[in-house]
């Protein structure tokens, strides 16, 4: 457990530290998720469940820190999936894996920290496209993991704070619209695709 907690205690203030230091989110979000989980699983041979964790405790850190600062949430769940994707590109985990753990981690986070859920899934979503194709993932596939992780942490959220009426409408019609928006731009991305 003390592990655990020292990944996201020196995530989370990597986070801040960098974006307090040179204002870039992005890269601030991108660099200390995929080189926390690099060092993590070279350093530990961190593999399976235990990676997974890792991912999921990864992206929350990431998360928190940019709320800590005030950041954007969609920017921050985009940045937490590609440095997950980069992370864990040499690794045995699968990637619709890795991107299923990051996606779910930062829906859940972002509701800890009364984020907007919508924001935050369209982030994720950009963030699964776009990690995809620097790993050569297909982007469709790539969509439906994310997909996948959004709406089951979506659900999650929902059951366990007891949401109802107007503020459970809006927060779950934001999701489906980003995942609607995402899934239309996975299919043209497709599209444009050269045939081989």
């Amino acid at each position: 457990m003390e592990e655990k907690s020292g990944i996201f205690e020196s995530v989370k203030n990597g986070v801040v530290g960098t974006i307090r230091g040179t204002g870039d989110v992005a890269k601030a979000v991108v660099d200390t998720v995929s080189g926390t989980l690099a060092h993590t699983i070279k350093g530990t041979g961190t593999v399976g469940t235990s990676l997974i964790e890792a991912v999921s405790d990864v992206g929350r850190a990431a998360i928190r820190g940019v709320s800590d600062v005030g950041g954007d949430m969609g920017s921050a769940a985009k940045n937490a999936v590609v440095g997950t994707l980069r992370g864990t590109k040499e690794t045995s985990v699968e990637a619709a894996d890795a991107i299923k753990a990051a996606t779910s981690s930062v829906i859940k986070e972002t509701s800890a920290v009364a984020g907007d859920l919508g924001n935050a899934a369209k982030g994720a979503m950009q963030g699964a496209i776009t990690g995809a194709k620097e790993i050569g993932l297909n982007a469709t596939e790539a969509t439906a993991a994310a997909t996948n992780g959004i709406f089951k942490s979506t659900s999650e959220v929902f059951f366990s704070t007891g949401k109802t009426g107007a503020s459970l409408i809006e927060a779950s019609s934001g999701v489906i619209r980003s995942a609607i928006q995402a899934l239309s731009m996975s299919a043209a991305m497709s599209a444009q695709a050269p045939r081989e």
